[in-house]
This record gives C-alpha cells, sequence and structure tokens, in this order.
C-alpha cells in the first residue's frame, strides 16, 4: 500500500503494490518513473497497456491516463500509433521538477524551504556584491509593498514572493530569477501558511519586518557575509516560528538551530 511517506523507489511491473491514496495519477507517475530510472523499464520498452496498469495497480483507466501523460511530458515516453507506448531515450537535457508529493503536506513544504535557505543565503550575498543602485531602491520598494499589504490585512505572499525575487534579480544573473521562479509553485502555499502563522503574534511580524529590513540593509552596504547571515536566518527563524506556532514538529527546531551555528 503506497502512502505519503513512501519512497519513489518502485518494484519492477511484474511485482505492483496497489494504489489507494489521493492523487493517484500522480503516485503512478512517480512510480513508473521510479522504474524507468531504476532500469526496470529501458529505452525502447514498451509500457503495459492501459488496462493492464489499471489492473496491476487497483486504478482506473483514467487515472493510467493521467499518469501516462505526465511521462509524455517530461519527455520519458512517447507513443507509436497503433503499437502502443514505449519507453524514450534518455534525453541529454532533464526538466528540472520536484516530486509532487511536496505539495501534500506542511512537513514536505518545509523540505522545499530547506532548499530555498541553502540558495538563498548565496543569492544575497551575491547581490549584496552586485547590487546597481536602482536595485537596492527597488527592493526598498519592494519591502515597503510587504508592510503595506499586511497592513491592510493581505496575506503578503506575493509580496513577500516578489522581494526574493527581486534579490535574485540584483545577483545580475538571470538564472537566479528562472530557478526562484521555478520554486515558487512549491512554496507560495507554505508561504501563506507561514505568513497566516505570523499574523497570529505581533512579535512575529516584527521579527519579520527586521530580518527582510536586515537584508536589504546588507545588500545596500554590499556587505557579502551579512547577507548571506542574515538571508539564511531568516529562513531558519521563519521555521523556528511555525514550530512555536504549532504548525510543524518540534523535532525540526533542533535541526533548525545546528543548522544556524555552522
Amino acid at each position: 500500500m503506497l502512502n505519503s511517506s513512501s519512497s519513489t523507489q518502485a518494484p519492477a511491473y511484474s511485482e505492483p503494490l496497489r494504489l489507494v491514496a489521493d492523487r493517484l495519477s500522480d503516485r503512478l507517475a512517480l512510480r513508473l518513473i521510479a522504474q524507468i530510472e531504476s532500469g526496470a523499464l529501458r529505452p525502447g520498452d514498451r509500457l503495459p497497456t492501459e488496462q493492464q496498469l489499471a489492473t496491476a495497480h487497483g486504478v482506473s483507466r483514467t487515472v493510467v491516463r493521467e499518469a501516462v501523460h505526465q511521462l509524455k511530458s517530461k519527455a520519458l515516453v512517447l507513443s507509436r500509433q497503433g503499437s502502443g507506448v514505449y519507453v524514450a531515450q534518455t534525453p541529454t537535457n532533464l526538466p528540472l521538477a520536484f516530486d509532487p508529493s511536496v505539495l501534500e503536506s506542511v512537513q514536505s513544504v518545509v523540505h522545499v524551504v530547506e532548499v530555498r535557505r541553502v540558495l538563498e543565503g548565496e543569492i544575497a550575498a551575491l547581490a549584496a556584491e552586485r547590487a546597481t543602485r536602482s536595485q537596492v531602491a527597488a527592493l526598498r520598494r519592494a519591502l515597503k509593498a510587504i508592510d503595506i499589504a499586511a497592513a491592510a490585512g493581505h496575506d503578503g505572499v506575493a509580496e513577500d514572493l516578489a522581494f526574493h525575487r527581486v534579490i535574485g534579480e540584483s545577483t545580475g544573473n538571470p538564472q537566479f530569477r528562472l530557478l526562484l521562479g521555478f520554486l515558487e509553485q512549491y512554496l507560495r502555499e507554505g508561504m501563506r501558511i507561514t505568513r497566516g502563522n505570523e499574523a497570529r503574534r505581533l512579535d512575529f511580524m516584527e521579527a519579520v519586518q527586521r530580518e527582510h529590513r536586515a537584508i536589504v540593509e546588507a545588500i545596500a552596504a554590499r556587505d557579502p557575509v551579512a547577507a548571506r547571515e542574515h538571508a539564511t536566518l531568516h529562513l531558519i527563524r521563519g521555521e523556528e516560528r511555525l514550530v512555536e506556532g504549532g504548525i510543524i514538529h518540534g523535532r525540526r527546531r533542533k535541526a533548525a538551530a545546528n543548522a544556524s551555528k555552522t
């Protein structure tokens, strides 16, 4: 039985497990991808028919079609008219994608936040080295937009994401803007939870404002060491606030504290 804690590693088709959880098409797609990545299904192999997959995994043919469509969109399989669906040759350049299960719980979203924490410290440091005067001014405007949204009773998620996007743009490297844009689809719901938690307490809100301001001032001062530290601590402390607010498990507090000492 597959559940939210299951690994993406799956047995070969000859020994299928039955799917009983939500988001069945995503889970079946992940299982087929795991078979392709492990070599259980090799380039040129024909996938079992829709009916065979539906029977083997205990799902409908509609679920199978949706799962196969996901594989086609990733260029992992291709259809041959009148013959079936075949595993494609491994592409030279693989598209970036995350396991869709990261959207299924707050705990899973935190994993993406950890990825962001690693990235954003270095992004802020580069921004401190390279930001133009106009980009520093844009950062201050983005910071003010967050405060205006909060004062108006809005969640400020769009404004918060825009603020971090401007930091990425201030590096002068367009790839960071694209990378942060990719992460946003996974961070948006988690950020709503985070900002909702912070809005419940004045001390949380004031702490977030101070942390944002410290990042901007470090970038404006051309201090990459301070920018890196403030950007990293902002994300660590955001996680700690989730623990204190009872949103995620307390065991993560120790991990966050250890990260802040490194």
